[in-house]
């Protein structure tokens, strides 16, 4: 019997575009395909237990007889962002968007922002998070004055030296602000993006905190947190889902940072979920185009996949996945809407097991719900009785 999962997300991993891919601008996007055709990715592990046997999957070698359970997954809620493909995974389909800024945000958001920061606002436009500190960086350290900017996401961006704007006081905006957007500026996520150095040389931490809608609905968090499991939510997991369905948390620095708190969670007794977020593919990689940068975390995370499995149980079940696409070679620096590569491993379920196209992220929650024995979530199919082994469950 199967008592534990151990979830990961690789954040913007994608494998290439959807079908209504046109609709958001993204036509062409394929972030694992496109990187592999610039760089020769050596991934022998993901491989292993069938990366490059998924339906759709270019420029990877496959292997005969893969060891793991693997798939691609599509996005069905109308988004591609961080908050709405989290939520569809544990059982919320969005069918309409979160609310955009491509023209900054309106007076009214930004006069009671003012009003409470006490200071006008530099920025409020779209764009990249490194390119806006080099334009305005040196006037914020003179005035104090906060960076307020967007994307092509749902997000209410403010960018603060951590010398000019304390960390606190820095949060205490972005909780304000989650205050103040609502109704039809409920924005997806308010992000505190802190930054040290000086002038040509500016540096985004690692205190980066995302102040996220409360989910609207019961997710599987919920369910398995109201039966008693272990909800452990690793890096910006806690964040995304503000709080609502976990019972541990930890926020971590860096990729390697994720995986070594996920393997000691993986050590200690706990039974359920562990749920950890990796996000530097996303924010450090993908959103900045860099594509070496990107093809060496990738290939970082697969070298310490053995590691992640020698400390698995036989009754655990590892289960990998992304949450959207950023392609790091397209002109966007903006998340792509694409499919997401899925595989599992497990002692206690089939190998080699090819589950082609599904339909919605869903089917990943509704098939943690079955695995763990609870109750279903609203939406997604449960493809555990494809996988599991005739004398499991």
């Amino acid at each position: 019997m199967i008592d534990r999962v151990i979830w990961i997300i690789l954040d913007s991993v994608g494998m290439g575009e959807l079908p209504d891919a046109d609709k958001f601008g993204d036509v062409g996007s394929n972030t694992i395909g496109n990187i592999a055709k610039q760089h020769k990715l050596d991934l022998p592990n993901m491989r292993k237990y069938g990366l490059a046997n998924i339906e759709g999957m270019v420029n990877l070698e496959k292997v005969d007889n893969p060891e793991g359970i693997y798939g691609r997954i599509a996005e069905l809620s109308n988004g591609k962002d961080t908050t709405i493909g989290h939520w569809e995974m544990v059982g919320i389909h969005s069918p309409i968007a979160f609310p955009t800024y491509p023209n900054g945000f309106p007076s009214e958001i930004t006069d009671e922002f003012e009003k409470y920061v006490g200071k006008k606002i530099l920025g409020n436009k779209p764009a990249s998070g490194t390119a806006i500190l080099e334009e305005l960086g040196k006037e914020h350290m003179e005035t104090g004055r906060p960076i307020i900017y967007t994307s092509a996401d749902s997000v209410f961006q403010i960018a603060a030296h951590e010398d000019i704007i304390p960390i606190d006081k820095l949060y205490d905006m972005c909780i304000a602000a989650r205050k103040m957007l609502k109704d039809q500026h409920a924005v997806a996520r308010v992000i505190a993006r802190p930054f040290l150095g000086e002038p040509g040389s500016f540096y985004r931490t690692a205190n980066r905190r995302d102040f996220s809608l409360v989910p609207p609905r019961e997710t599987v968090l919920d369910i398995l947190k109201e039966e008693g499991k272990d909800v452990i939510g690793v890096g910006k997991i806690e964040d995304i889902f503000s709080g609502k369905g976990i019972t541990e948390a930890i926020h971590t620095k860096d990729n390697m940072d994720g995986v070594d708190k996920t393997i000691e969670y993986i050590k200690k007794d706990n039974k359920g979920l562990i749920f950890t977020n990796l996000v530097e593919f996303d924010s450090k990689w993908g959103h900045r185009n860099n594509v070496e940068g990107y093809a060496k975390g990738l290939e970082e995370f697969d070298a310490r996949l053995p590691e992640i499995i020698d400390n698995m149980k036989d009754t655990d079940v590892l289960m990998i996945n992304a949450d959207h696409g950023c392609d790091p070679t397209t002109p966007s620096t903006d998340h792509s809407r694409e499919y997401v590569p899925f595989l599992a491993y497990s002692k206690s379920l089939k190998s080699n097991v090819d589950l082609k196209t599904r339909k919605t992220f869903a089917d990943i929650g509704q098939t943690i719900a079955d695995i763990l024995g609870v109750r279903k979530i609203e939406i997604g199919d449960s493809f555990l009785s494809t996988i599991k082994k005739c004398e499991n469950k």
